[in-house]
């Protein structure tokens, strides 16, 4: 009993284990790589960073009507590896990396299952893409210009 007593002063008066977080930063691990930032100005459009990438956090969407792509990155998949960074081959280098954190995933975000969907949008929208090309280029459609991906 007595030794319970010693050891709840002890512990109100030392330091706490804790964090007080978000208020204090989590310190950064010398071996911290950063994440990923995307600069669309600077971005040819190569996908190079999506088929390096080994876990697949960077996926693109295709525009059905114009071709156009949308860049969608996942930081709770990716491993920071930076080879989409090492990848890109404009000097601007669209893809970079910051020392920032990664924010929380909320209490009713479930990532997963919004990445599920995202997987599956950009696959569905390349190959509508390719159909719509090939239909365009059958038909002798002037619009067909070379595909990029």
């Amino acid at each position: 009993m007595i030794s319970a007593i010693l050891n709840t002063l002890t512990n109100l008066f030392s330091k706490p284990a804790t964090r007080n977080y978000p208020f204090e930063k989590e310190p950064k691990d010398d071996n911290y790589r950063g994440l990923i930032v995307f600069d669309e100005p600077k971005c040819i459009w190569c996908l190079q960073c999506e088929k390096v990438c080994p876990p697949g956090a960077i996926l693109f969407t295709q525009n059905i009507e114009n071709g156009a792509y949308t860049y969608n990155y996942n930081p709770y998949l990716c491993i920071y590896c930076a080879e989409c960074v090492r990848a890109c081959p404009d000097k601007a280098s669209a893809l970079s990396q910051c020392d920032g954190l990664i924010p929380p995933a909320g209490k009713n975000q479930n990532v997963n299952d919004y990445w599920f969907k995202i997987e599956e949008e950009a696959i569905a929208s390349k190959e509508e893409y390719k159909k719509m090309k090939a239909l365009k280029k059958s038909q002798g459609g002037d619009d067909a210009k070379t595909e990029t991906a």
